[in-house]
């Protein structure tokens, strides 16, 4: 690589990110907690940038899918590592994580997408059949994972017993597994943009390739290591606004989904609104058929009691929210109005958070 290109932000944040982290600064100061601020939406500008040139090089939709893979297998990491560090104290941060990084894809990347379209373009189009392959799949792993808990008798209160996680992570791996098997083999097409794959544009060399997916990595995981080193002080942020402190796992979640709410509006402002929805519905789909195992496996060898069932508050707003994206999805076209429903439904449920 030439210096020219090193020296490129998309390759100077994450290095810089990753020293200031390893240095130690985080957590001396207001001031030290700002640059690491800055450094991380840096490394999430920067991971965009990659995942597109990796997604340029592979095609849709296995670009989209390598983009949301990578954010899960992080947050993932995330919430095991505060699990096993937390004890009993972490048994809601699975859920509540969870249920933010759904909320916030389906309410709010999806209603930037189709509002930022909108206005831009007036209507854009896309195909039901992905959006409804999606929803299916999504729909389905929600009620039995943050739902189904609250109603199960053999434990009480929104707990599964071991039996019931190890049926439930199973039902997720294989229906997560047989949705990548229709997406990249049997019904390919559906998640295609129209023209998509006869669309002019550079396509990067293999080693150009290679190396932004090692950078996108990097950043990513730079990105949830600086989340979880401010997340002390997000923390301490909440407990002075007195609000709950389910917030924070709300505020972690946003920021670990912000490369993918960066590249899904960048590709709504393109008119790419089928690669809009395969980031966030992909994302989604990945964040709860993904993560919910791994939690399971990890609260069965820790024994860490795993609270998985939402309250009824929340599930009025999630039900609320799929039913609203189902609608918004079924003509196979958007406008202003759907987009704004679904960033409402979002302020409802933040703000719910913050003044239960």
């Amino acid at each position: 690589m030439k210096l020219k290109e090193f020296l490129n932000y998309t390759y100077l944040f994450p290095v810089i990110a990753v020293i200031y982290y390893f240095t130690g600064f985080m957590g001396n100061g207001v001031v030290y907690d700002v640059i690491a601020g800055i450094l991380l939406i840096g490394s999430v500008l920067s991971a965009v940038h990659h995942a597109e040139v990796v997604a340029h090089k592979v095609g849709e939709p296995y670009g989209t899918i390598i983009l949301a893979l990578c954010i899960t297998i992080i947050e993932v990491a995330l919430i095991v590592s505060l699990m096993i560090a937390g004890g009993e104290q972490a048994i809601t941060l699975a859920r509540d994580t969870v249920f933010a990084a759904v909320m916030i894809i389906l309410n709010g990347i999806i209603g930037i997408c189709i509002l930022v379209g909108g206005v831009k373009y007036f209507e854009q189009f896309f195909a039901r059949t992905s959006a409804t392959t999606y929803l299916v799949s999504i729909v389905s792993i929600l009620v039995i994972t943050l739902v189904l808990p609250n109603f199960t008798s053999s434990v009480n209160g929104p707990y599964y017993n071991d039996a019931q996680l190890i049926f439930v992570s199973i039902a997720c791996l294989v229906i997560y597994g047989v949705f990548l098997m229709v997406q990249t083999v049997r019904h390919r097409s559906y998640f295609v943009p129209e023209g998509g794959d006869s669309e002019e544009y550079f396509i990067p060399n293999k080693t150009q390739a290679i190396l932004s997916f090692f950078f996108l990595i990097i950043c990513l995981v730079i990105v949830v290591l600086m989340a979880k080193g401010l997340s002390k002080s997000i923390e301490d942020m909440v407990q002075s606004m007195g609000a709950p402190k389910s917030l924070v796992g709300v505020i972690i979640a946003a920021v670990v989904l912000l490369p993918e709410c960066v590249a899904a509006i960048r590709a709504a402002r393109n008119n790419k609104i089928q690669s809009s929805l395969n980031l966030a519905l992909g994302s989604a789909l990945a964040s709860i058929g993904l993560t919910i195992p791994a939690i399971s496996a990890v609260s069965i060898v820790y024994d860490i009691p795993l609270v998985l069932g939402l309250d009824k508050k929340d599930i009025i707003l999630l039900t609320l929210s799929v039913f609203i994206v189902m609608l918004s999805l079924s003509r196979g076209k958007t406008n202003v109005l759907y987009g704004t429903v679904l960033l409402v439904n979002l302020a409802a449920y933040i703000f719910t958070v913050i003044v239960p």
